[in-house]
């Protein structure tokens, strides 16, 4: 019982932070509006550990390296708790588990990439739906533009209804089927 109450404290709390520092990296890295709720939230949860970083880890053509490795370094750490939790004993072979829980921590970021833009999509539609002036809307339209544009090259709106977001979702989907195979191949408790 506790060690399900400690996993569901750990997984929430170190994934919040994930999401929002991958949140961050995407918003730079697609030019997105920061002046939105969104972007203050993502500001104020991220500046503390952010701002010191990019001292140590300069950006690289325009990329915030130092965003996206805080929150490869959060995702491994919570991955480590979590294994630790459930009994794996690092100490065997430190530098095999080190190398195999960092390459981890990359693939579940990848992961929590597509869980957020499959996230952001179904917003976005919804808003798109119900409050298309919403002030998200620019935020939304920035960070999945680039995704939209590769099948509205293909498939043009039908009836002033544009399919795009659905088959992003159902590329996101297909590419986290072989994702969750390699994970449970590598036989993660979690």
């Amino acid at each position: 019982m506790f060690s399900q109450i400690a996993d569901l404290l750990i997984v929430n709390a170190f994934g919040l932070f994930v999401y929002a520092l991958l949140l961050r990296f995407y918003m730079q890295l697609l030019r997105a509006p920061f002046r939105n709720p969104a972007g203050q939230l993502v500001t104020a949860l991220t500046n503390w550990i952010v701002l010191p970083a990019r001292r140590v880890v300069p950006g690289l053509m325009g990329i915030d390296l130092s965003t996206i490795i805080l929150a490869w370094l959060v995702q491994a750490l919570m991955l480590t708790l979590l294994l630790w939790l459930h009994g794996f004993v690092f100490t065997s072979a430190p530098g095999i588990a080190a190398g195999l829980l960092f390459g981890l921590a990359a693939i579940k970021l990848l992961e929590a990439s597509l869980y957020l833009l499959m996230g952001i999509v179904i917003v976005q539609v919804l808003f798109s739906w119900f409050n298309p002036h919403t002030p998200l809307a620019p935020l939304l339209d920035a960070l999945t533009r680039s995704f939209y544009g590769v099948f509205r090259r293909f498939i043009p709106p039908i009836g002033s209804v544009d399919f795009s977001p659905l088959f992003v979702l159902i590329v996101a989907q297909i590419v986290l089927i072989p994702i969750g195979d390699l994970v449970r191949m590598l036989k993660v408790p979690f």
